[in-house]
């Protein structure tokens, strides 16, 4: 069962300079209970596809057309209140930056009992006991004291352990992590994956991991969708899109350091493109190994080329012939 489903998503942002495409026709679905990995690079699309579910796209930025469907239920023709009654309840996010996103004037307890009152009908001694056992689930030590500390109080990895309980907080189904491990140490990163694996069985909720580390997504999804210059070059099953890369994929794998194997690694030649002038035909045609003048042509369609493996290019059932 599809717990999310994207169809043909395009988000701009109306800049001076022009029009930024920053989602250019986004399609893919979402499976209740499981990991999905949305990668790509930087400016690829993957924040802005979780900012537009959510329907919180800062200004410039539209929705301009394509359907956003949360089990069955169109998001983007619901009213702003309705969409109060999605957001932390039913879809939640975890911010790329703990520290900017927690209030330095507020103890954390406050902060995250305000979030339980404002949305159920409890007193505010049951939302502090609701946030102390959120808390104890997000493997905060001792959140009976640490409630009436302040964020600047905490380590980075504390602070990110806050914003998970804050995330969970209302129950969602569906959960976005949106580069949970930026700026934390490695040991720290680990423990940080391990806690929302963790969560993500123990909950059974639907998690969305956003990142550009390909190790992250062998190490926590089941299923992938590759975003390059806002668009979908690749969707399907973990073990698929590891064999049988679309070029840009093959790219990534190729950029990620083994402690298993000893070679060299591969970096992608050129930038990522100018969204408001995007390339014609395959976005990533002016970086691709196997580019020819078709590829230059118009844009590859998002086409099933086996269950559950979507591609857009025009060379992959040539190129998988032949590796």
């Amino acid at each position: 069962m599809h717990i999310l489903e994207v169809e043909n998503l395009k988000t701009y942002f109306f800049t001076e300079a022009g029009i930024v495409k920053a989602l250019d026709g986004a399609t893919f679905n979402l499976e209740k209970g499981t990991t999905l990995g949305l990668v790509g690079e930087s400016g690829s699309g993957k924040s802005v596809t979780s900012q537009s579910v959510l329907r919180i796209v800062p200004k410039p930025g539209k929705i301009v057309s394509g359907k956003i469907l949360f089990e069955g239920e169109d998001i983007l023709a619901k009213s702003e209140n309705e969409m109060r009654n999605y957001r932390g309840k039913k879809i939640s996010l975890i911010f790329q930056d703990p520290t900017s996103s927690l209030n330095p004037l507020f103890t954390i307890g406050s902060q995250l009992t305000e979030i339980v009152t404002q949305h159920e009908k409890m007193k505010k001694t049951e939302a502090l006991e609701h946030v102390i056992k959120t808390l104890k689930l997000a493997r905060l030590p001792d959140p009976e004291e640490e409630i009436y500390r302040y964020p600047h109080q905490f380590s980075g990895g504390m602070k990110q352990r806050i914003c998970i309980a804050r995330a969970l907080l209302l129950n969602p189904q569906l959960l976005f992590a949106d580069e949970p491990t930026t700026n934390l140490d490695v040991t720290i990163q680990a423990q940080i994956l391990t806690l929302l694996k963790d969560l993500q069985r123990e909950v059974g909720m639907t998690l969305v991991m956003i990142t550009h580390d390909m190790g992250i997504v062998a190490d926590m999804c089941k299923y992938v969708v590759v975003l390059y210059g806002g668009n979908v070059m690749e969707t399907g099953m973990i073990e698929t899109i590891f064999e049988k890369p679309h070029p840009y994929t093959e790219a990534l794998l190729k950029a990620v350091p083994r402690l298993d194997q000893t070679k060299e690694l591969v970096s992608i030649p050129g930038n990522i493109p100018n969204l408001i002038e995007l390339p014609s035909g395959c976005v990533f045609h002016p970086r691709c190994r196997y580019a020819v003048d078709a590829c230059k042509g118009n844009k590859p369609p998002l086409e099933e080329v086996e269950a559950d493996h979507s591609i857009a290019c025009i060379r992959w059932r040539e190129l998988n012939g032949g590796r």
